[in-house]
């Protein structure tokens, strides 16, 4: 025990994680209860040891919570914080409490902590928010008590019976503050709050607290659209992109926010909710917007927004949310309603105006509902959300508390009070009887007018009406992407009943019909999706990459059935003729251009990888912005105009494989020309080669922190590094393969044996190359000859690339003058189907004693699989040094022994070399010359080489 006297204070112990040290704690905060200038830090350390020892103790001691339960040392908190003794303090206190609650993980320890009510007169204590070190503990604070909530712990901080729930009440009074981190806390908060399962909690946020916070919410979501709007109109250069991306990312969060809210399925909040969204947001800024909001008008008196924001924030609204409810009565509205159809009988929105109007703010209306609740009567009801319709009932209108306010009875009366004059429950029942009589009078006047023309049945689908004319495109495509996005939203959404999406997707007369209408909305939307196609390829087209590409989706899911195209034959043809157009617009770039290729192949390859997503679309906020031109805003290509000829051949090959893509799709054609490049086809790092009869120059490649010697082989497509393998004879592993057709070569000032190769990534998107060293041979002669072969490879590669493009454009073969035609000889006749030269195996294999011929003889075919390769380029004679001279491995093997055993093949040996002696003296002539020629001898297939072009 800690020995004391009167003189004298007892000393800290020397274990601070003991129970020891929190008695020494609890004397020093009891000898110091008045917080002064001289023992302020000393209280301040006293809490942040105390936080230490608690959360010791709920590990290991549970003692230290019992003595802390017992002297009821939570009062210690209490006491210093009705002193005021300033934001230092707070703040402590505050980081003290809330590192307790974040790492407590014993339940007793945790009832021990909220016990006695302690915690929420902590919550309600008025702090200076002013400060923003003390705003930022509070919150977190909340939002840490918030994580603790369950069907057990609610009941320490919602007590039904003084109708008091101070920890979610005074967290929303921060929903809309300055700073995002609290907004973002509030916001976890009572999502936290809503997962509690507990029936009168959730009745009292009902009553006594949804329609404030709902009301304030969508009132301050529809001041933010606002924003977004006012931005738009203002950012004519560009120059806000900046705050028109937080304004955009915060409309995102809003949107998730409740979402998540709709997805908890709790029926009491989902309906209220929904019914504000509907009436004071979405039906009357979002959707009377399409029809009224201009672009460039600015409508202050009815407070819309301009058209293509609506489009761009509705597509956002169709892509995040997915309740059926909310979904339904939006798409219900849209496809089926008017603006008549949106005004409630006997003003019960109280106009458009009234629901635009700023609510009260949240800390008002719950000092109004506390207010009220408490002038209330014992034999009052209840306010029941689900009862307000009820409640205007005649039957219930006779009761003695019905008639003080005309027909109302005061409970209805003030329900709609505490909704800021919304009657929620009242004008959802009517808007879907008003729905209903709409509809019925519609199908009414439909029987009776069956001869009206197509025009007059789409007049009364404004919304939709004004959608579908965004797409005509008769400028540019700044509206006509936002509404493919809503259109493509909606048709992908969970939420829309059956009904309305047949309205969207395949709209016919009877149920048995399977031909469309002449006034089917579908017929009409494909043909302004074939039209904005047929006008991507024109000349100077100014729809960009995003809008074509978002119309072939739409297209490809409207005009296909069950893995059948569906669409009329005059579609069928006003798509082949955008594909013809659009390859006509790639001939002049397939003549012209140096860099087609390139551009080319990183666009299949781009549009091949990444498909484009509609909701990461929907995310950018420099869509709002005009359309421009110049890869200076840093907008994507696919979202902005081309800049430049190659910019315009870029997107001409964009445009044209979306269209070839959509083709083949609609005719269930499989892809057998693209890419250019396989990659089955191509050479890889470890595979092992058969080199027999091959062109091999010995190097050295020198790298930053290699050097290593190396073999150069040049085939049709690539460049290949092997090593030789010293467990097979006349065979090598590929050590890296690169494509000719990214190759760079220049020699080396300083060293005439030297040349500096560069291979680049074949994603042009990449800087860093893929290869960069320099080759060291022999002597000069090799390395000009390495030299020439590398280049006039790298020409020869690309243009017969260039003449696969060619093809699928449906340019003639002669089109493209080869200037190497008369040097270059290929294996075989035709160049598009060249002979295999040499063996590829993907895995190092051993040969099996059953079989002992030579490598290339024609009993030593393996099981392996070999993998399809073209040709390598040879010269005759230059096989002759394919082993000796060239440094592979020439010790005696079995296998070369059995080799020399077989007569056939010692004949074979002797042919070749009758003919090496000859292409010896005829190198002499050609020394200058590394064309390749055919050597027809070698490529028999009992030759000892072995050449695969049969064999294999």
């Amino acid at each position: 025990m800690q020995r004391t006297s009167w003189w004298s204070r007892p000393k800290p112990p020397k274990n601070l994680h003991s129970l020891e040290h929190l008695k020494y704690l609890h004397y020093l905060l009891n000898k110091n209860q008045t917080i002064t200038e001289n023992n302020k830090s000393l209280i301040v350390e006293a809490f942040r040891s105390m936080s230490e020892i608690l959360i010791w103790g709920d590990q290991n001691d549970s003692s230290v919570f019992e003595f802390f339960l017992e002297k009821n040392m939570f009062t210690f908190f209490l006491n210093i914080l009705q002193q005021n003794a300033g934001n230092y303090v707070c703040v402590q206190l505050l980081q003290t409490l809330n590192i307790v609650f974040e790492n407590l993980h014993n339940e007793t320890s945790l009832y021990y902590m909220l016990s006695n009510n302690h915690v929420n007169e902590v919550i309600c204590h008025k702090f200076d928010f002013s400060d923003e070190e003390v705003m930022a503990y509070y919150i977190s604070f909340l939002k840490t008590l918030s994580l603790r909530l369950n069907e057990h712990t609610i009941h320490f901080f919602y007590n039904e019976h003084t109708d008091d729930f101070a920890l979610y009440t005074e967290a929303i009074k921060f929903f809309n503050h300055s700073e995002s981190m609290v907004r973002i806390a509030v916001r976890t908060l009572t999502l936290n709050v809503y997962k509690v399962d507990d029936a009168a909690m959730l009745r009292f946020i009902r009553d006594k607290t949804g329609a404030p916070y709902f009301s304030n919410l969508t009132w301050f979501i529809a001041q933010h659209v606002r924003y977004i709007d006012t931005c738009v109109r203002s950012d004519v250069n560009h120059q806000q992109r900046g705050r028109l991306r937080d304004l955009v990312a915060e409309h995102l969060d809003y949107m998730h926010y409740i979402n998540d809210i709709l997805m908890l399925e709790n029926k009491m909040l989902n309906e209220m909710l929904i019914d504000h969204l509907l009436h004071r947001l979405f039906f009357p800024l979002y959707i009377r917007s399409l029809a009224e909001g201009i672009p460039g008008d600015n409508d202050n008196e009815n407070n819309l927004i301009s058209s293509v924001v609506a489009l761009f924030l509705l597509s956002q609204v169709f892509l995040i949310l997915h309740n059926g409810v909310l979904i339904s009565k939006l798409t219900d509205v849209i496809l089926n309603n008017n603006l008549e159809a949106m005004k409630m009988p006997n003003e019960q929105i109280a106009g458009c105006n009234g629901i635009m109007e700023q609510p009260e703010s949240i800390e008002a209306l719950l000092s109004s509902e506390r207010l009220k609740s408490n002038q209330k009567t014992r034999r009052q009801k209840r306010p029941n959300y689900r009862n307000i319709a009820a409640g205007l009932k005649p039957s219930l209108a006779g009761s003695d508390e019905d008639n003080d306010n005309g027909d109302k009875s005061p409970e209805s009366s003030d329900q709609i009070t505490s909704l800021d004059q919304l009657p929620v429950g009242i004008s959802e029942k009517e808007l879907l009887s008003n729905q209903a009589n709409s509809t019925q009078d519609t199908s009414s006047n439909h029987t009776t007018t069956s001869n009206e023309s197509g025009s007059d049945k789409r007049c009364s689908r404004p919304f939709l009406d004004n959608i579908y004319s965004a797409l005509n495109c008769t400028d540019n495509d700044y509206s006509a992407l936002f509404a493919l996005c809503l259109i493509y939203a909606m048709l992908e959404n969970k939420g829309i009943d059956p009904p309305s999406k047949k309205i969207l997707e395949f709209e016919v007369d009877s149920p048995d019909s399977s031909v469309e209408s002449e006034t089917s909305y579908s017929l009409w939307l494909k043909e302004r999706l074939l039209r904005i196609i047929s006008k991507s390829v024109k000349k100077d087209s100014r729809i960009r990459l995003a809008t074509v590409h978002l119309s072939a989706k739409l297209l490809n899911r409207l005009g296909m059935s069950n893995d059948e195209c569906i669409l009329l034959p005059s579609h069928v043809s006003s798509l082949e003729q955008s594909k013809l157009n659009s390859m006509t617009n790639l001939h002049r770039y397939v003549k012209e251009e140096e860099i087609l290729l390139d551009l080319f192949e990183d666009e299949h390859r781009t549009s091949s990888r990444k498909p484009l997503n509609v909701e990461y679309l929907m995310m950018d906020s420099s869509l709002l912005l005009y359309p421009t031109g110049t890869p200076l805003t840093g907008i994507d290509f696919i979202k902005r105009l081309p800049c430049g000829e190659s910019e315009q051949a870029r997107r001409a090959i964009g445009v044209f494989l979306i269209i070839r893509n959509l083709w083949m799709l609609s005719r269930k054609e499989v892809e057998t020309q693209l890419p250019l490049t396989r990659e089955q086809d191509c050479i890889n790092e470890d595979d092992k080669l058969d080199l027999n009869n091959s062109d091999l120059i010995a190097c050295t490649v020198v790298k930053k922190d290699e050097r290593n010697r190396r073999f150069l082989v040049v085939d049709l497509y690539q460049i290949i590094l092997v090593k030789p393998d010293n467990k097979r004879l006349g065979w090598g592993v590929v050590k890296f393969a690169g494509y000719l057709q990214d190759v760079e070569v220049s020699n080396d000032p300083d060293d005439s044996r030297s040349l500096k190769v560069t291979i680049h990534r074949t994603s042009g998107q990449r800087q860093v190359p893929l290869l960069m060293a320099s080759f060291i041979f022999d002597d000069h002669i090799r390395c000009m000859a390495a030299k020439q072969r590398l280049t006039k490879g790298r020409m020869r590669a690309r243009h017969l690339k260039l003449q696969r493009i060619a093809a699928l454009v449906d340019l003639p073969e002669n089109s493209i003058d080869d200037p190497f035609s008369s040097s270059y000889l290929l294996n075989s006749p035709a160049p598009h189907k060249p002979q295999q030269q040499f063996r590829v195996f993907a895995s190092p294999s051993t040969s099996t004693g059953g079989r002992t011929n030579g490598v290339g003889g024609p009993d030593a075919k393996s099981n392996t699989p070999t993998a399809r390769v073209y040709p390598l380029l040879k010269r005759p004679g230059h096989a002759a040094s394919r082993i000796g001279s060239l440094g592979l491995p020439t010790t005696a093997s079995p296998t070369t022994t059995t080799q020399s055993n077989n007569p056939q093949s010692s004949a074979d040996n002797q042919q070749t070399k009758q003919v090496q002696d000859a292409a010896a003296a005829e190198s002499k002539d050609e020394s200058d010359d590394v064309v390749t020629k055919t050597d027809m001898e070698l490529s028999h297939p009992s030759s000892a080489g072995g050449i695969i072009g049969e064999g294999s």
